[in-house]
């Protein structure tokens, strides 16, 4: 990680607007338009509760220091607008073809585009085999607690009978942050179980057959630690980031996959899931969420489909700017005296969603957050990103700077992990590589002048070498490790699709993302999805760029 310019918060009262950017969403929704086919409206499904009421971890993303000027596009101011605004809905009265051509300028916004007919598809829905987590939690967020009664159906979709289950507990690895209370399991108090550092292992009274379910009921509280200097989970004087904040059962291949944690990359392993939380906390609090909030009696309530994990990031501070992708809600969370960025990264995640849905698969999710925070730089969960303060501070205006670059990288994280998941430790480069040359593909459609910019800022500067398929326990230090596994990997994907040639290559983006969605890729897979869209040989590449075969 290379140092970057310190910037200082200036924090003053809550304020809230609202970005409403009308001509570029217009846009969006009529080149969508053009991409899918017409359906009507989602009806998402009841989120069906397995208990009653019961009160009846970060990808380190690299990126260039400060420096280089580049002429910033024009701005735009915004003027408060109240959040019960109306609605304007307007009708396409045209269509468009999506090409690789400069972007408009921001027009001054006056209405909210709303989302029209022919949009992203809804996430996948509530699906019986997979885990299923309900928690009741409340956040005290001055005091820094959150007391969480957490409901798990899990389903055994292994294929072997399982004489236990095994957890990830990550608050557990700070000193003292969690409480274990109770845990039962289908309503009778489990009394063997061990807690070891990450690692909660479930001694059943009896094996769990495959094809069987059991549900899981678990007390616990968490006394929310300062964050460490380059960490995310905990608190800082303003804002609380909850990041693998709960336990959840750890996916079981030939056995239960939980890796040693590392200096850098990320260690764990996730399954699909389906997560309900409901919330209670100050009436001050905005809390920025991985899925849209929803009165749910004295709680509020979040419901997300099909999804790795499930995060929050809460403040008395935060302002938040707003968009929308046809039917997906984008909104971007900062503070006092960042408005202009905070902003500038909303219009490019609109941008970065409208592509990424048309040559990838639509996005996975209801709603984006792009939040800002106190971090060295970017870190992507499912439906909600983080950015570092220190881009915030650089932005200039524009699109050649951090704050777009490792932004539009993590908001491809939506597909590239989020949607297809991998193994983060062992196989880093599937999704690390795939969003670094999603940057690129970025800049193609949307920057085209750029592309030569992108190259030289993001990858050539650092003179990149090493193996592609580099494990996190392999990469020696963080530069090296990521100049391998990410920018190596940006030139492999370019080197793949010159191979292939254009069609072919995001013929196979689509069809990787079908194949896999909700699931796991392995690098077998990903070649096996290569070679079913090509005829070319493509051994040579994978000699240049691997140290394995494929």
């Amino acid at each position: 990680m290379n140092p970057s310019r310190t910037t200082t918060k200036n924090h003053t009262h809550r304020n809230k607007s609202l970005l409403l950017i009308t001509y570029y969403s217009l846009l969006v929704t009529l080149l969508i338009s053009c991409a899918s086919p017409t359906s009507a409206p989602p009806v998402f499904p009841t989120f069906i509760l397995v208990t009653q009421d019961p009160n009846a971890s970060p990808t380190p993303t690299p990126f260039q220091p400060l420096g280089g000027i580049e002429t910033p596009l024009p701005t735009f101011t915004l003027s408060p607008i109240p959040s019960d605004t109306p609605t304007i809905t307007l009708t396409p009265t045209a269509t468009a073809t999506l090409t690789a051509t400069a972007s408009p300028t921001p027009v001054p916004p006056s209405v909210t585009v709303a989302p029209a007919a022919t949009t992203v598809p809804p996430p996948t829905a509530l699906q019986p085999s997979r885990t299923n987590y309900i928690f009741y939690a409340t956040l005290d967020f001055d005091a820094h607690t959150l007391d969480v009664d957490e409901t798990i159906r899990y389903y055994n979709t292994t294929g072997v009978a399982l004489s236990d289950i095994v957890l990830s507990v990550q608050p557990n690895r700070y000193g003292g942050a969690f409480s274990l209370l109770v845990i039962y399991q289908d309503n009778i108090q489990l009394t063997t179980y061990s807690l070891n550092d990450q690692r909660l292992t479930l001694n059943l009274s009896q094996p769990l057959q495959p094809g069987a379910a059991t549900t899981l009921g678990i007390k616990f509280k968490i006394n929310i630690p300062a964050k460490a200097s380059e960490g995310l989970f905990g608190y800082d004087f303003n804002q609380i980031d909850l990041v693998d904040w709960y336990p959840f059962v750890i996916p079981y291949v030939n056995g239960w996959v939980l890796h040693d944690p590392m200096s850098f990359g990320e260690h764990l392993v996730y399954d699909a899931s389906d997560i309900e939380l409901n919330l209670k906390t100050g009436p001050d609090v905005i809390v920025a969420a991985s899925a849209p909030a929803e009165p749910n009696g004295d709680w509020t309530r979040y419901r997300l489909y099909g999804a790795r994990t499930f995060t929050l990031s809460a403040s008395d501070e935060f302002l938040m700017s707003e968009s929308a992708v046809g039917s997906v809600k984008i909104r971007s969370y900062y503070f006092n005296g960042y408005q202009a960025a905070g902003e500038g990264i909303l219009y490019a995640a609109v941008q970065a969603v409208s592509i990424y849905s048309v040559k990838f698969a639509p996005y996975p999710y209801e709603t984006l957050s792009i939040v800002q925070t106190d971090i060295h730089d970017g870190m992507e969960t499912d439906g909600l990103v983080f950015l570092a303060s220190d881009f915030y501070g650089q932005y200039g205006g524009g699109a050649k700077n951090n704050l777009v670059t490792i932004g539009v990288h993590e908001i491809a994280h939506q597909w590239w992990y989020g949607l297809v998941g991998n193994d983060q430790a062992l196989e880093p480069w599937l999704d690390e590589a795939m969003a670094a040359y999603s940057e690129r593909i970025f800049y193609e459609f949307n920057y085209p002048r750029y592309g030569d910019w992108w190259w030289q800022f993001r990858v050539d500067y650092f003179k990149p070498t090493g193996y592609v398929d580099t494990p996190i326990y392999s990469g020696g230090s963080f530069r090296a490790y990521t100049n391998a596994v990410y920018l190596r990997g940006a030139h492999f994907m370019e080197d793949l699709r010159v191979r292939m040639g254009d069609d072919n290559f995001y013929a196979f983006l689509k069809d990787y993302a079908a194949r896999y969605s909700r699931g796991r890729a392995t690098s077998a897979d990903f070649f096996n999805t290569v070679r079913a869209h090509t005829q070319a040989d493509i051994n040579d590449v994978i000699m240049d760029y691997f140290s394995a075969s494929y």
